[in-house]
């Protein structure tokens, strides 16, 4: 099965024959293409068009992040399974109010039922403190179906998210992780810093399980389809973030393997150093390599999970199937 890999140090990544070769200093190591999925480079790395070549023929995208660990952008290569009938399925589908309007609906749904399924599990040991979180969750939950603009939506889920950042208090049992309020460019704090990471790498993923797709990252429901490059991506986000950005983050501080010392601060920034981020990656992976049953196809991994959602949304624009978000069941 092939992985991703993620790339932390300084060095060059070159093409010998057909295979790929890492060079750090004087060390050299081998990148069997045959078994990478995608690629993610948080160091500084020089490439050539060569290697861009490469990885186009063997269908691997590349991620870039910045030197505080936060996505900045990608190299996609030319898509294999697109066609310009999805595109202009997709494209129909977002210059109707109604359809745009009904997909939008769907991503905060999921996302917020996932939301209630976190809390709902931490209910068992800690009712008192996280049942009023859950009531003004569902108070709002029942008011989605009324919007009648993407807008009034997102503002919605704006307060949806305030809420369920602020029951992360009860959720952790670390002081030292402690939510305030939320901030994004720059992240202010440890636990602001580790939603954003997080949320980074979910974007990722889903790109990439995308890209495996026949469908176009570009045209997104929720998010508006602008300059931003890529948009469907936040659309899906909404609906896995819960169940595992989210879920990574309270099992790693609550089993205490991320602490203050895993972070670094500038004037007013706040930021994983490498270790850090070497130990968020590997909880993120575990997660989305981890299965659960599904449907009627058995055992699949979350990562798989997000690809059969991309297969959804692919049956909804044919009218094949209409969409339903995915909303865990435990």
């Amino acid at each position: 099965m092939k992985k991703p890999i993620y790339i932390y140090n300084d060095g060059t990544l070159k093409r010998k024959d057909n295979t790929l070769i890492f060079m750090k200093d004087n060390e050299k190591k081998t990148l069997p293409v045959n078994a990478i999925s995608e690629i993610h480079i948080f160091g500084e790395i020089d490439l050539n068009k060569r290697v861009l070549e490469f990885l186009t023929k063997n269908k691997i995208p590349i991620f870039f992040y910045n030197h505080y660990g936060y996505y900045i952008g990608s190299y996609y290569p030319r898509e294999y399974l697109n066609s310009g009938l999805i595109t202009l399925k997709q494209a129909e589908f977002y210059l109707s109010a109604d359809e745009r309007l009904y997909l939008a609906k769907s991503f905060v749904l999921g996302g917020v039922h996932n939301i209630l399924k976190n809390l709902n599990y931490y209910k068992k040991t800690k009712k008192e403190y996280i049942d009023p979180y859950i009531e003004k969750i569902e108070e709002k939950l029942a008011t989605i179906d009324s919007k009648d603009s993407i807008p009034s939506l997102m503002a919605l889920e704006g307060k949806i998210r305030k809420t369920y950042y602020e029951a992360f208090n009860i959720i952790l049992r670390i002081g030292d992780f402690f939510f305030d309020k939320r901030t994004k460019r720059p992240p202010t704090n440890p636990l602001n810093t580790l939603i954003s990471f997080g949320n980074s790498l979910i974007y990722t993923t889903i790109l990439a399980q995308i890209y495996r797709t026949h469908l176009d990252p570009r045209i997104g429901y929720l998010h508006e389809t602008n300059q931003r490059s890529f948009s469907l991506n936040l659309d899906l986000s909404e609906i896995f973030k819960p169940i595992i950005v989210d879920r990574v983050i309270f099992s790693l501080i609550n089993k205490k393997q991320i602490q203050l010392k895993h972070f670094e601060e500038s004037i007013d920034y706040t930021y994983l150093n490498q270790q850090g981020q070497k130990i968020f990656i590997k909880a993120f992976e575990e997660k989305l390599a981890t299965t659960i049953k599904y449907k009627n196809l058995g055992k699949v991994s979350y990562r798989k999970l997000v690809r059969l959602e991309c297969y959804k949304l692919y049956k909804h624009f044919f009218k094949e199937d209409i969409y339903k978000p995915f909303i865990a069941n435990w």
